[in-house]
């Protein structure tokens, strides 16, 4: 793949989770327990259903959540996905961190 196919699938990828609360939904689903439509709701918070019915399109067609008899579960791509974006929580503390130290310290 060349370095301009590789920023196309990287502007895709980004597109699809920047859309309100798609992270969410694939984080609330992290686990490989699969979710009723409710419990997803509930799980990822504050989204209305219309909202989660659009993200759950979304990632259906994006191949990264799937529907079976229990409900929903990212499929194996979305668990690629996931674990790929599993340093982030390490990030975020210690960037969260710096940037209240940084607020602490007085500037001179």
């Amino acid at each position: 793949m060349s370095s301009k196919d590789s920023h196309a699938a990287m502007q895709q990828l980004l597109a699809l989770l920047e859309a309100r609360y798609a992270i969410r939904v694939l984080w609330a689903l992290r686990d490989g327990h699969p979710q009723t439509f409710r419990l997803l709701q509930d799980s990822v918070g504050g989204i209305t259903p219309n909202t989660l019915n659009t993200r759950i399109k979304e990632l259906r067609e994006a191949g990264l959540l799937g529907h079976g008899s229990d409900g929903y579960c990212v499929t194996p791509a979305g668990v690629d996905l996931l674990k790929r974006l599993s340093d982030l929580p390490a990030f975020a503390t210690k960037w969260v961190a710096a940037a209240s130290k940084k607020k602490a310290t007085p500037s001179p």
